[in-house]
């Protein structure tokens, strides 16, 4: 049986996707499934979120050095710099991507996993999602946990 994959976004909440790969590698290590459910993260333009934040400092520096004069302007920039920091967590999505690839003879077991992985507590709030065999975003999500490390 070719695999499934369960799709969780955890938005820009790093903590709870960490307690879920907690969750799955406890449960992988209890029933000795190693091989069988494999996990991946995907995270969207981190970079991007770590470069425009040294970016925003140096600006800020040569306001001030400009002249003290304009402390209210500073203030100003320092505070429309913040809305921009909380846009800059939109891009920091993280997503976490599990793979259950058992065997033919294990469908019970595999069918059972797809249920009770999504409902647990820190996945039901990530906006779970299956994709099987046969659905059109199945080649994609494949390559992509594939690609990722």
């Amino acid at each position: 049986m070719p695999h499934s994959f369960l799709l969780f976004d955890f938005g820009a909440d790093e903590n709870a996707a960490q307690q879920a790969r907690h969750r799955i590698d406890g449960w992988k290590q209890g029933f000795r499934l190693d091989k069988k459910i494999q996990v991946k993260f995907e995270r969207k333009e981190p970079e991007a979120k770590q470069e425009a934040a040294p970016a925003a400092p140096p600006k800020a520096r040569k306001t001030s050095a400009k002249g003290k004069a304009k402390p209210s302007g500073k203030s100003k920039s320092t505070v429309e710099s913040a809305p921009e920091d909380n846009s800059g967590k939109d891009p920091g999505q993280v997503r976490l991507i599990v793979r259950l690839d058992f065997s033919d003879h294990e469908k019970l077991s595999h069918q059972r996993w797809i249920d009770r992985i999504p409902i647990e507590e820190p996945f039901k709030d990530a906006n779970p999602r299956i994709v099987r065999v046969g659905e059109p975003e199945f080649k994609a999500t494949s390559d992509l946990f594939d690609s990722l490390d």
